[in-house]
């Protein structure tokens, strides 16, 4: 599990650079792009709670997003006073050339496996990614370590 870990943090550094972006700007892209697969619309502030990053670094995301072309900002239909963040219609395509060697590759690992087996996979990632959640939680919230010899 640690070398799939380590193996998809080397990827996303790889993809990141690929795409022009760094990695904190591509996890923000997923979760826009997560959003808007899903119909949603998402403000800067969502971003930052989702990212775990403060709203001005949020900001500088978005510039940088903005200026590679994959995002744009526009006003808000309910509040004129809020800015939603738009994927670009090319961005997705864009993305995807990049993502689709990877999910080309596992889907053809998918299709090694019956419906049942795939439940059991669905089920065990979800339910492994609540308790590594919930983990990651308790050692943020705990203090840290002083340092040795001290």
């Amino acid at each position: 599990m640690d070398r799939m870990i380590a193996t998809a943090q080397f990827g996303q550094q790889d993809i990141a650079r690929r795409l022009g972006l760094n990695v904190t700007d591509l996890t923000c892209l997923g979760f826009l792009v997560e959003a808007s697969t899903a119909g949603e619309s998402l403000v800067a502030g969502d971003l930052a709670e989702r990212a775990r990053l403060t709203t001005g670094a949020v900001t500088g995301v978005l510039n940088r997003l903005e200026k590679a072309g994959y995002i744009r900002r526009a006003p808000d239909p309910d509040d004129r006073r809020r800015v939603v963040v738009v994927m670009e219609e090319t961005a997705q395509e864009r993305i995807l050339a990049v993502y689709r060697p990877v999910y080309e590759r596992l889907g053809a690992l998918f299709a090694d496996y019956g419906a049942d087996e795939i439940a059991v996979l669905t089920d065990w990632f979800t339910r492994a990614r609540g308790l590594f959640e919930e983990a990651l939680r308790d050692i943020r919230e705990q203090a840290p370590e002083p340092p040795e010899g001290r």
